[in-house]
């Protein structure tokens, strides 16, 4: 992908430069560069308003259809937007299932009066998603799934249980994939459910992480209802709607995520200068490497940006990018630990995370990286089914053998 920028993709990046220095004043210029990794240090409360100031603008919607109130911004123009909210050292943005997964789920898989319903409050940030996927059983591996929707009277009753669902607790919404069909197996027999949250069926229970944050939850349901019609892509679809959903996970935002990690990588280089480990060999060639493998993630993203022109979806090229970037930030993560040396053993001095349910020290920025990057080859599909979708789907390699 070519991502040189001419006249009018130089004008473009005036206007989303233009208007992040208009808005970052008052309490959300406060936040700039904060609410990366982990989020943790920008309560959830302003990063939702942050959102909802974004949708002012339009630019929660910029790869959405001028028809349903988006911006229609070409892959250049996604970019470019992209780069110049992480240069301009923007707050961190909420993870908006609603706009990353659910909205292009929809315009992709879903009805017409589903589209008209959800993807305009969706693009105005007046409702927030939550993703109900994995289970206690059945994490990586989407098609074990057992949570149950039956059809009784027009509605269907959903029991079971959802782990790892992230910010559900503020959520007003949740995409299911929930087994229609009794006695269906693995991919068969599955459909995808759009759910309100606020209903006496559901209840949330925060899963407390190493970083003292609450961003993760167990969702339960008990005899929790939605309307008939509200099942995307058609009963027994949903694998197929849950594998496009995941599809849309990666894309244009990946080349700003790299320049973001150019930025926490220059910070950890200027702070090895500063505190002496610098001067130490081992730390002087392993933050070496760290800038050389920076450097191939780079042209892993553009490679998959490529792809993206070419046919509109990402291929492996996307599995390639996902195991990457996940296993080069949690060496980032570790890399901190070494440079900081034992200060980093020691509780830092910027105050406690935003949910103000975390322990009763605080953790610096590097501790919230060191942390939260151990999650980063877990979730999102774990490194070992990246593995296995490009051995299989690139190497052409026999399916992993199951019991």
């Amino acid at each position: 992908m070519d991502v040189r920028l001419d006249d009018s993709l130089n004008d473009f990046r005036d206007e989303v430069r233009t208007w992040l220095e208009e808005h970052l004043s008052g309490e959300f210029g406060a936040y700039r560069g904060k609410g990366l990794t982990g989020h943790e240090d920008i309560p959830a409360d302003v990063q939702i308003a942050w959102e909802k100031e974004l949708a002012t603008g339009g630019w929660l919607g910029i790869d959405f259809p001028a028809s349903i109130g988006g911006r229609e911004c070409t892959l250049a123009e996604q970019v470019v937007f992209h780069l110049t909210y992480v240069e301009a050292k923007a707050p961190g943005r909420i993870p908006n299932m609603g706009v990353t997964l659910l909205g292009p789920t929809l315009m992709a898989f879903g009805s017409e009066a589903q589209q008209q319903r959800f993807v305009p409050k969706i693009l105005s940030g007046d409702e927030l998603w939550c993703q109900g996927y994995s289970e206690p059983d059945a994490g990586s591996d989407l098609s074990n799934v057992k949570t149950r929707a039956d059809l009784v009277d027009g509605k269907w009753v959903v029991n079971g249980q959802k782990v790892w669902t992230s910010l559900a607790q503020f959520a007003d919404w949740i995409f299911v994939v929930a087994r229609t069909e009794p006695g269906s197996e693995r991919h068969a027999g599955l459909s995808y459910l759009l759910m309100p949250m606020d209903q006496p069926g559901i209840e949330i229970r925060p899963i407390v992480q190493i970083t003292g944050g609450t961003e993760f939850n167990e969702t339960f349901f008990s005899d929790a209802v939605c309307d008939e019609d509200m099942v995307v892509g058609g009963v027994g679809n949903g694998w197929k709607v849950a594998m496009g959903t995941l599809a849309f996970e990666r894309g244009a935002s990946t080349l700003g995520q790299q320049v973001s990690f150019r930025q926490e990588f220059e910070d950890l280089l200027a702070l090895a200068k500063a505190n002496g480990r610098w001067d130490d060999p081992v730390v002087r060639q392993e933050l070496t490497e760290a800038h050389i493998r920076l450097e191939i993630l780079k042209y892993n993203q553009l490679r998959m940006l490529t792809a993206l022109t070419h046919d509109g979806v990402p291929g492996a090229e996307a599995s390639i990018g996902k195991l990457y970037w996940a296993g080069w930030h949690r060496r980032m993560g570790e890399l901190a630990m070494l440079v900081a040396g034992p200060e980093g053993m020691v509780a830092g001095a910027d105050g406690h995370n935003g949910h103000g349910d975390g322990p009763d020290y605080p953790l610096d920025k590097l501790q919230r990286t060191f942390l939260y990057t151990r999650a980063h080859t877990i979730y999102g599909g774990s490194n070992q089914v990246q593995r296995n979708v490009l051995g299989e789907r690139v190497l052409g390699l026999p399916r992993e053998p199951r019991p």
